[in-house]
């Protein structure tokens, strides 16, 4: 297993701990595209933390496009450091685009006309 640690003396939160130290472990090579991880469970008795910290911080990284749940196969990495990164990226510019009145098919429009 790769090595993944909190802080609890840090001012984060525990789940984007555990997320940072992930994205970090999937950027090092550590944990590589195909890999599978530990049960959330696992994770959460090595890190001494809460099954439900861990599955935020694991659904946070899903919806980055970092790690794909299968039923029965567990969580495997499926993007890079990379890939999550342009991910949150888009959803900064969505957030960004909502907040000054735009829609998603107008922001879309304006994606397409940068090209």
């Amino acid at each position: 297993m790769f090595r993944v640690q909190v802080d609890r003396a840090d001012p984060t939160e525990l789940h984007e701990q555990v997320a940072a130290e992930l994205r970090r472990a999937i950027a090092d090579g550590e944990a590589k595209p195909g890999e599978r991880l530990p049960p959330a469970r696992d994770l959460a008795a090595v890190l001494g933390v809460n099954t439900n910290t861990v599955l935020r911080a694991l659904r946070a990284l899903r919806d980055e496009g970092l790690l794909e749940f299968r039923r029965g196969r567990g969580i495997t990495v499926s993007g890079s450091p990379q890939h999550g990164a342009v991910v949150e990226q888009a959803r900064e510019l969505v957030r960004f685009a909502r907040s000054h009145g735009y829609r998603t098919d107008e922001l879309v429009r304006i994606i397409e006309a940068v090209q």
